[in-house]
């Protein structure tokens, strides 16, 4: 492993040679780096420099990458080479991030004793780091903490809670199943004189449409226009799951259909809940259509959707169509289950296709992303 003084060195020069400023060459630097115990040195190394220490978005990516490959404990070892940093440990939007960033990868008594710890390094704690504990509750699923450091903290020190710090307890609300009383709080917000939003309202809607309470979800619809709150691309599409959850899917169609006059596009999640809903239903033609659709409109499919129009090709036997889907899986990059290949490979194999089940093998021993090991099978 180089000294600090050398990678430093090594990154600024190319920085120079490249053009890029030296935050971006570190940034590039941590990216291409695949070996992710020299990552954690190498972040801890960069932390030295501070302007590094303001950039979130490279704390984000890096511990998103750890939190993926379950390395909980290099996450906590760079998070903790943190607190090293004054006066950085001392400012409160430090000490947030460092909350957060725990939060999301599920290490609640990390954020907890980082908050904690703040009055010690004399970081003031306002709703500002509040919220963010909150949110890292939300994320680490400990709702019953939740409800109880909603009802304390502001209490105990005296903040008075805003839109973001109801919307996260809605959010846990709405997780752990309690629709009533995260519905309820809309009430407490205007109360409180303050005034749900969009994320407010977007939240109650999804839990309700997707769970099957349509008529409670449309309860809430009038009750946010009568708020003013203009409905958004994601309010639609919680709709269409419900709609969808209810049996109709025709008339979820239909609703697509008329964004236009709402001045909306459809985005991924539209198009995957219209084929996820037509495939349930067995209507693979309107699957295919909507397939189609979403390949024009320029987005990309995701492992739902190949997953629900490839198992719907399979079961209708229509393998022609599975073989043109195993190619868009392998040029759209996308990580499926390897499961979900062999079955195309299998009913290949049983329908005498051999050349397209050896292809589809091929391609998963091929691309340059992810390894499928596939098998052929005996075609007897």
């Amino acid at each position: 492993m180089a000294t600090f003084t050398r990678v430093i060195r090594r990154t600024f020069s190319t920085a120079t040679t490249t053009s890029l400023s030296p935050i971006r060459a570190i940034s590039d630097d941590l990216y291409k780096e695949r070996n992710l115990k020299r990552l954690v040195e190498k972040f801890k190394q960069y932390s030295d420099v501070n302007r590094f220490r303001t950039k979130n978005g490279i704390y984000e990516s890096t511990v998103q990458r750890l939190a993926s490959a379950k390395k909980f404990k290099w996450i906590e070892e760079i998070l903790e080479h943190q607190k090293q940093y004054r006066p950085d440990i001392s400012k409160e939007s430090f000490a947030a991030r460092l909350v957060s960033l725990y939060g999301k990868c599920g290490l609640f008594e990390n954020a907890q004793k980082v908050f904690d710890e703040m009055p010690d390094r004399n970081c003031k704690q306002t709703l500002k780091s509040v919220n963010a504990l909150l949110g890292a509750c939300l994320n680490s699923q400990k709702y019953d903490k939740l409800e109880s450091l909603f009802e304390e903290l502001p209490k105990k020190l005296k903040v008075k809670p805003d839109v973001v710090t109801y919307n996260i307890m809605i959010k846990g609300l709405c997780d752990k199943g309690a629709l009533d009383k995260a519905a309820a709080l809309i009430d407490e917000i205007e109360k409180s004189e303050l005034k749900p939003d969009l994320v407010t309202f977007n939240t109650i809607l999804g839990a309700l449409y997707s769970t099957g309470k349509f008529d409670a979800g449309e309860k809430t619809w009038k009750l946010m226009v009568s708020k003013n709150v203009i409905p958004d691309i994601r309010s639609y599409n919680a709709k269409l799951v419900g709609l969808i959850h209810n049996n109709n899917v025709s008339e979820a169609a239909k609703l697509v259909g008329e964004f236009g006059s709402f001045d909306l596009k459809p985005d991924v999640f539209t198009y995957g809940a219209l084929i996820r809903g037509y495939c349930d239903k067995g209507n693979l033609e309107e699957a295919k259509k909507w397939y189609l659709e979403l390949v024009k409109s320029g987005s990309s499919p995701n492992k739902v959707i190949f997953g629900s129009v490839i198992m719907a090709a399979c079961e209708k036997g229509d393998f022609d169509w599975a073989f043109e889907l195993c190619k868009d899986v392998f040029k759209k990059k996308c990580h499926v289950d390897a499961e979900l290949l062999q079955g195309v490979v299998n009913g290949l194999v049983k329908s005498s296709r051999i050349w397209e089940a050896k292809e589809v093998m091929g391609l998963g021993k091929s691309n340059d992303y992810h390894l499928y090991k596939l098998n052929l099978p005996s075609d007897d």
